[in-house]
């Protein structure tokens, strides 16, 4: 998925927060590392991608859809359809097992292109590489942090997004899972030609993407970020 955001600007009302993205592409398939210390703005940032928060003013564009003329239930739709996003608490449904959560997408979209055996097949692939396969029939509140976030991340990919946003998704994790998680991600959507922007805070991690975008001074200071990717 191609992006394009033009003049963006956000505030969080009552707080001193602002956040500015003087103009920014990233082009279909790449892979970006968001990095920067907290209060920066890095989650707002896939936040603002996801069409889950507005700007204060400014555009933003995937593919030929612009995502700042859409109604919230435009976005949501195209959230559902296009967007995978592994947020920093999870967002799990405590009450379905884990199998239940990482198909919980395919439950929820309009999208006809993903037959229920395809859909199976998909959910194995994803619990053996994230090793998670003896974990399906458990409830995600008998999980580890480690595995609720692999779980995550599982339903994140399950369908093949256009665009993948991870908040922080090795984050819980040991540094050798860290690394296989990264690689995992890195590997799907270089596969499926999707475009993965990633925030972390482990700079040891930014090796392998595309590019890597620094946050730090970025909200006070006003530092353009680059104008492509």
């Amino acid at each position: 998925m191609d992006i394009r955001i033009d003049s963006l600007r956000f505030c969080w009302a009552h707080s001193g927060f602002k956040l500015c993205v003087p103009s920014l592409h990233i082009a279909s398939g790449a892979s970006v590392a968001v990095v920067g210390p907290s209060g920066s703005g890095k989650t707002t940032f896939l936040k603002l991608l996801a069409g889950i928060e507005e700007p204060t003013e400014g555009s933003i564009q995937l593919d030929d859809i612009i995502l700042t003329k859409q109604s919230e239930y435009q976005r949501r739709a195209l959230r559902q359809r296009s967007v995978g996003y592994v947020f920093q608490d999870f967002k799990l449904i405590e009450y379905l097992s884990v199998e239940d959560n990482i198909m919980t997408p395919w439950r929820l979209s309009e999208c006809q292109n993903h037959v229920k055996s395809t859909i199976h097949q998909r959910v194995a692939e994803m619990t053996d590489a994230l090793g998670l396969t003896m974990l399906l029939d458990r409830s995600v509140q008998q999980l580890s942090q480690g595995e609720r976030q692999r779980t995550a991340i599982a339903r994140a990919l399950l369908l093949k997004p256009g665009l993948v946003l991870a908040d922080e998704p090795t984050g819980n994790l040991d540094p050798d899972n860290k690394r296989v998680v990264r690689d995992l991600m890195l590997n799907e959507i270089s596969r499926q030609q999707s475009t993965l922007i990633m925030v972390t805070h482990d700079r040891n991690l930014v090796d392998g993407f595309d590019r890597v975008i620094d946050f730090a001074d970025f909200q006070t200071k006003g530092v353009p970020l680059p104008k492509a990717l």
